[in-house]
């Protein structure tokens, strides 16, 4: 939240909320007053909503925050900020995931598994055997779409961006990098130590080639193994997301 916005009594995150209310709506920005549009009104409508009624408020980027609804029109609805809620369902460093443009509604998939497990973004590449070259608007804006709902139903504050492809060697080595490599026998519990952001990467169906990984490597990258067995291209980040989750972060 920033400073210009309002504040309330902050919620302990060290104690249960059992009186939480169950239904949360997205807002641009937490502010004094939020109106939402036609879309989430209707939602509203078929939730069976009232004046009156308490809600949930998230931005998107960490925030979250108790809301009254004031005002509730065929296309139009009136929020009033409450109190904010404090959350920690955020990994202790941001994690992104690099994963090869794949077929078909897998990156779907992958998308919706990746948020559900605590992702801060998804940026998709382009690998030399990937399966293809680009994405279209529509296509990516339905990812899109995919990371907010699966953000929404996973209780989480943060809807990971889904960012337009990039070539695999355009994708930044800052951090902690890590990419998923039969026959490594590193596992990626046994390096990852928290002290910086994560990216994790995860190539095409056919695995990403060995000129490719030992360029990762020779960037920093660790190759981290997924077990002995050979995953597809849609189960090995969430694999390695899983390994993260296991942790208990």
């Amino acid at each position: 939240m920033s400073p210009d916005q309002p504040r309330a009594d902050q919620s302990r995150a060290d104690q249960p909320r059992a009186d939480l209310p169950r239904h949360r709506v997205r807002v641009p920005s937490l502010s004094a007053v939020m109106t939402l549009g036609p879309g989430e009104a209707r939602h509203l409508h078929v939730l069976r909503l009232r004046a009156g009624d308490a809600l949930r408020v998230f931005d998107g980027q960490g925030a979250e925050a108790l809301a009254t609804l004031t005002e509730l029109e065929e296309a139009r609805a009136t929020l009033h900020l409450g109190e904010a809620i404090e959350t920690h369902l955020e990994t202790p460093y941001p994690v992104t995931l690099a994963v090869a443009l794949l077929k078909g509604d897998k990156l779907s998939d992958v998308v919706r598994a990746a948020t559900e497990l605590g992702v801060s973004a998804v940026q998709l590449t382009v690998t030399a055997r990937a399966d293809a070259r680009e994405i279209g608007a529509q296509k990516l804006e339905r990812l899109n779409r995919v990371a907010q709902e699966a953000a929404k139903q996973s209780r989480r504050n943060v809807i990971p961006p889904v960012l337009a492809p990039v070539p695999l060697g355009n994708v930044p080595l800052d951090g902690q990098v890590f990419v998923a490599q039969p026959g490594s026998n590193t596992r990626l519990t046994d390096v990852l130590d928290w002290s910086a952001p994560v990216t994790l990467i995860t190539g095409p169906e056919g695995g990403l080639t060995d000129a490719e990984v030992a360029r990762l490597v020779a960037g920093g990258a660790h190759a981290v193994t997924l077990g002995p067995r050979i995953l597809r291209a849609e189960t090995a980040p969430v694999a390695l997301l899983g390994a993260i989750a296991a942790l208990g972060l």
